[in-house]
């Protein structure tokens, strides 16, 4: 199980209706917000997939300007990572090979240039044990 913490963002001219949106909204929990526009709410899921499904939810309430996950946790894909990393090299192979072109090198670090979050989640969620 995933859970996130996220911070939305809104005017505060629409701030209780976009409170009494994500608190009647199934795919989080409402925790707390302030006088700015700012409010802080919780996602769960069963994968990464399925946490970004709800953020687009969220995203999709009307007078949100942005909601951005602040903090996640999952314990049993951490364990999976870190079995991968604890039983995989310090530094991957491609990177000591003289002969690999680094335009070959592709970064997976920055989700927000990610122009198909969908299938990069799918596959992130298959890592392998």
């Amino acid at each position: 199980m995933n859970i996130s913490s996220i911070v939305v963002k809104t005017v505060p001219k629409y701030l209780d209706e976009v409170v009494q949106a994500l608190k009647d909204c199934e795919a989080c929990d409402y925790h707390m917000h302030d006088k700015e526009g700012r409010v802080i709410i919780t996602i769960e899921g069963e994968g990464v997939s399925e946490e970004l499904e709800k953020l687009r939810v969220i995203e999709g309430i009307p007078h949100v300007i942005t909601a951005d996950m602040q903090m996640a946790y999952s314990e049993d894909e951490l364990d999976a990572h870190m079995e991968v990393i604890a039983n995989g090299d310090a530094v991957p192979k491609m990177l000591n090979d003289e002969n690999v072109e680094l335009s070959n090198i592709q970064y997976n670090g920055d989700l927000k240039k990610k122009d198909d979050l969908s299938t990069f989640t799918k596959k992130f969620d298959k890592t392998e044990r």
